[in-house]
């Protein structure tokens, strides 16, 4: 049945499947009124987990590391157990994100799916991270608050372009251009828990940056590097656990950790590069030898 609406002069043609009667009913008519394409699929919901995690890693690093710090009411176990539940909360955000993209391709997402993930992305693996830095800034004893400012936006700044890019760029399947956020930012923080000097502790964090910007490819987490990012991420919460409780040995095992997400992060790269080079050489053997009588 075609209608004409008085005010607009317009034909109307009700879609297949609607059912007037249902106008009558509040709730049904809601949910009819809500697009297929806005409604949260499985994959959506743990996105959404990805971004309060990193919500929570901010508010323990506030009220657990900052607040005591400004107030006078430092204690040493208070704040390492904050801070260590912080990056325990980065970790599950990561998680999260891992099985989002996995949930995804097994069953389906909205189209809301990619906007939401970046949207938390930037919450767990940008803000948080940063946020990270500048309270680092704030209560180290030789660190400079202005130059840990400056670093921290940085690394926003890099978590940011990172991801509008990838949202931009076509890649091939199986790669990432630029250390992933969730990666990045694990690295960020595992460099400020070394305790390290203020210097290379500033370098190492503005390196790992530039890292999320550059045009170095990384392997996607699928198959067995999925298994072995998970066993990893397990792990490093083990060993914040043991740190955070003051368990003998936590402190040694949390800083072997931090070291060996350090080491991962230089040199991922270096074995990237050197592939990409293997494999241009090659091209040009082959392009060489076709050209050849």
């Amino acid at each position: 049945m075609t209608v004409i609406d008085p005010d607009t002069q317009a034909a109307w043609v009700p879609e297949a499947g609607h059912d007037p009667d249902a106008a009558h009913d509040p709730v049904e008519a809601d949910v009819a009124d809500i697009p297929l394409s806005t409604r949260l699929s499985i994959a959506d919901t743990l996105t959404l987990g990805n971004a309060i995690c990193g919500f929570m890693a901010v508010y323990f690093t506030t009220t657990g590391v900052l607040i005591p710090h400004l107030t006078g009411n430092e204690d040493g176990g208070m704040a390492r157990h904050s801070a260590a539940t912080a990056v325990i909360l980065m970790l599950l955000a990561s998680v999260f994100d891992l099985f989002d993209g996995l949930v995804a391709r097994k069953l389906r997402s909205s189209a809301m799916g990619a906007e939401l993930d970046n949207l938390s992305d930037l919450i767990s693996f940008g803000l948080a991270p940063a946020y990270f830095v500048v309270v680092w800034g704030l209560v180290a004893d030789d660190a400079h608050q202005r130059v840990s400012a400056v670093a921290a936006i940085v690394v926003l700044l890099a978590v940011v372009l990172r991801l509008a890019r990838f949202s931009c760029v076509q890649l091939r399947d199986g790669i990432f251009q630029g250390m992933p956020s969730p990666f990045g930012a694990l690295t960020v923080v595992s460099i400020v828990l070394l305790e390290l000097p203020f210097m290379p502790t500033l370098l190492a964090i503005i390196g790992v940056a530039w890292l999320m910007v550059s045009r170095v490819e990384y392997p996607k987490p699928r198959g067995r590097l999925a298994v072995a990012m998970l066993s990893w991420i397990v792990l490093s919460m083990g060993l914040l656990a043991a740190w955070a409780f003051d368990a003998p040995g936590g402190e040694l095992l949390l800083q072997t950790g931090c070291a060996l997400q350090v080491v991962l992060g230089a040199v991922i790269p270096l074995f990237a590069t050197a592939r990409r080079v293997n494999t241009f050489r090659d091209n040009r053997r082959e392009a060489r030898a076709t050209q050849l009588p």
